[in-house]
């Protein structure tokens, strides 16, 4: 199915996706102003899958950085230019674009660049939810030996532009982008990983975008309660903020919250939650369950925002009921992540059907 964006779908996919970023993903305003920008400016279309050739051409098009970041820049321009530098050494032209996950600001990443450039938005998210690494948004691309991504990226403000394009080993490319964003202050857009159509529907999640909007329609008329219903999960937590560290490693946001509530609830993160453990000494959750935030007027809250003396809510929801990549049950793809914790948390390979 073919169909145009339009100003109804806004709000439920950026407050949907605010759900799905589970701590990340980017920011609300952000997110609005951005959708709203790309209708102002054109059409922008979403697709689903079945609408392409199986070897039709597609790239991912994200954010990349840290959300606590103190000085980042991502403008509309910045987008659209790194999908030129990508475009530019491409061997054959991109049919569609497609976003890196679900979250407040990238549920929405591709509509901006679909109204400027007429490329369709395909319904289909290198994952469901967002996540912390590139290579986690890869699709299992790093399994593929014979594969070479290409990234184009630009963001940061004047005096800290950078733009610029890669290719080679995957996990080597998304390492130059991280870096860049660091330099650039903090967040640059990225396009990156063009693959066929056919291999993203396999490997992705398709129709995570819908799935997105049709859980902020359930937020925003329900709140927190009908998100977590909708998702099959529950608010396990209320509570003060009493301690919160957040620091910047390697391109990212990496510390802890810890709440106040009797079951003294832990939340770990890597710009998204990665685990919540209880004081005593059990694990609640772990990534890639949705665990997520939601401030005292039940507004998601995104880690970067989490503050001593806030009051949150804490939402869980099983990954079993999220569109997931494969990239999931790959365990191998946590360990960087774990080491920035300094704990494992990796789910146990899981058999995939060959669909």
């Amino acid at each position: 199915m073919k169909r145009q964006l339009t100003h109804d779908d806004i709000r439920a996919a950026v407050y949907g996706g605010a759900v799905l970023g589970g701590g990340g993903g980017g920011f609300v305003e952000r997110g609005l102003r951005t959708a709203e920008l790309a209708l102002q400016v054109g059409t922008p279309e979403l697709w689903t899958g079945d609408e392409f050739a199986p070897d039709d051409l597609t790239a991912t098009v994200a954010l990349v950085g840290a959300p606590a970041a103190p000085d980042p820049q991502v403008l509309p321009t910045h987008l659209l230019r790194a999908l030129e530098l990508l475009r530019r050494d491409l061997p054959r032209p991109l049919v569609a674009i497609h976003t890196n996950e679900n979250g407040a600001e990238t549920t929405i990443n591709g509509w901006f660049h679909s109204a400027m450039t007429g490329l369709p938005v395909i319904d289909l998210a290198c994952n469901g939810r967002a996540h912390p690494s590139s290579v986690m948004g890869a699709m299992g691309l790093h399994h593929e030996d014979d594969y070479r991504s290409s990234q184009g990226y630009a963001g940061g403000k004047p005096y800290a532009y950078v733009e610029g394009s890669v290719s080679g080993r995957l996990e080597a490319t998304s390492n130059v982008v991280r870096r860049a964003s660091t330099e650039a202050g903090g967040w640059v857009g990225v396009a990156r990983n063009p693959v066929e159509v056919g291999y993203a529907m396999k490997n992705g999640a398709p129709g995570a975008i819908a799935f997105a909007i049709e859980l902020g329609r359930r937020f925003l008329a329900e709140g927190p309660d009908g998100a977590a219903r909708q998702l099959g999960g529950e608010i396990v937590a209320s509570g003060t903020v009493r301690e919160y560290r957040c620091e910047q490693r390697e391109g990212l946001d990496v510390g802890v919250a810890v709440l106040d509530d009797a079951a003294g609830t832990t939340l770990h993160f890597v710009n998204e939650y990665m685990a919540l453990d209880l004081a005593d000494g059990s694990r609640r959750a772990a990534f890639p369950d949705l665990i997520t935030t939601f401030d005292a007027d039940g507004a998601p809250l995104a880690s970067a925002d989490v503050a001593v003396g806030k009051e949150v809510s804490v939402l869980v929801a099983p990954a079993a009921n999220i569109p997931l990549s494969t990239t999931m049950y790959m365990p191998e793809v946590y360990a960087p992540v774990e080491e920035l914790l300094g704990f494992g948390f990796a789910p146990g390979a899981k058999v995939l059907a060959d669909a």
